[in-house]
C-alpha cells in the first residue's frame, strides 16, 4: 500500500493532476447592497492536465470571495483598471487579460517587461499560455481562471446567465448572436516583434463602432438593461467597464 502510494504521488508530479480533487462549491449570498459569491475555485467540469509544456503551475483550490454591486448602474464613463472580468456562477474567475509582454530577450520569448508595447494575448492562435480544452489555466497561485469561454460550463447551464462582471452587471452567452466589435488590423506590426497581426497580442486588434453589435467593453441594452456578453472571437470577456468596479477588482489579481 505504501509503494502505490508514493507511485501516484511520482505520477502526478511527473505528469500533472488532471481530474477534479473534490466537487465544486459555491454560495451566492446578498449582504446589504453587495452579491456575494464564495467558492472553492474547483470548477464544475474536470480541468486538464497543468503543469504542462506552457503552464508550469498547478492547480490548488482556493477561498475565493468577491462581491460586486447588486444593483449596478452606469456611470458615464469607461473604467478599464480592473485585475479581471469577473467570476461565473460556479464561483470561478474570469480573467482573459495577461501579464506577459513581448520580449526578445527572454527565453521564452514574453516576460513582464511592458517595454516593447505588445501585450499577450491568452486566448492567441498558438496558445503560448498553456489554456486547457476549456479555455482556461493556472496561476501561480494554483487559481484556475477562464480566458475565453468554456463549453462545460456553457453545456452546464440552463439559462444565458453565466456570471458577474468586476462592477456588477450581468455576463450572458448567447453564442454567435453577440458580435464583438474587434477586429483584426490590417496589414503587418511596425515594430518588433513584426509580422502580420493574428491576434497573438492584443494591440493586433482594434475597436471598430458598429463593425458588431456590442459595444467597446462588450456590452449592450437587452430590454433596457445594460449588461455584458461573453463572446467566443476576441475580446471574449468584458476587458472595460461602464459601471464602478469593485475593489476585489482592484489591486494585484
Amino acid at each position: 500500500m505504501v509503494k502505490l502510494r508514493y507511485f501516484v504521488f511520482f505520477l502526478i508530479c511527473l505528469f500533472g493532476f488532471s481530474a477534479q480533487a473534490a466537487d465544486n462549491s459555491v454560495n451566492i449570498k446578498i449582504v446589504e447592497d453587495k452579491r456575494c459569491i464564495f467558492s472553492n475555485g474547483q470548477p464544475n467540469h474536470k480541468i486538464g492536465q497543468f503543469p504542462n509544456k506552457g503552464n508550469p503551475n498547478r492547480f490548488r483550490q482556493q477561498e475565493i470571495k468577491i462581491c460586486i454591486d447588486v444593483n449596478p448602474t452606469l456611470t458615464g464613463r469607461i473604467d478599464r483598471r480592473a485585475n479581471g472580468s469577473g467570476i461565473t456562477i460556479t464561483g470561478i474567475i474570469i480573467r482573459p487579460g495577461t501579464a506577459d509582454w513581448y520580449d526578445a530577450s527572454s527565453p521564452r520569448g514574453f516576460s513582464r517587461d511592458r517595454s516593447s508595447g505588445w501585450n499577450l494575448e491568452g486566448m492567441g492562435p498558438t496558445n503560448t499560455l498553456g489554456l486547457d480544452s476549456e479555455n482556461a489555466h493556472v496561476d501561480n497561485r494554483g487559481l484556475y481562471h477562464y480566458h475565453g469561454v468554456s463549453p462545460s460550463l456553457i453545456s452546464s447551464l440552463d439559462e444565458t446567465l453565466i456570471g458577474y462582471a468586476a462592477d456588477g452587471h450581468e455576463i450572458h452567452f448567447i453564442g454567435d448572436k453577440a458580435i464583438s466589435s474587434w477586429q483584426l488590423k490590417a496589414g503587418k506590426r511596425s515594430t518588433k516583434p513584426f509580422g502580420k497581426h493574428d491576434g497573438t497580442y492584443n494591440e493586433d486588434y482594434e475597436y471598430i463602432a458598429g463593425s458588431g453589435n456590442l459595444d467597446e467593453c462588450n456590452g449592450a441594452k437587452s430590454n433596457g438593461k445594460y449588461i455584458y456578453f461573453a463572446t467566443n472571437k476576441y475580446p471574449f470577456f468584458p476587458r472595460c467597464f461602464l459601471g464602478s468596479v469593485s475593489r476585489d477588482f482592484k489591486g494585484r489579481p
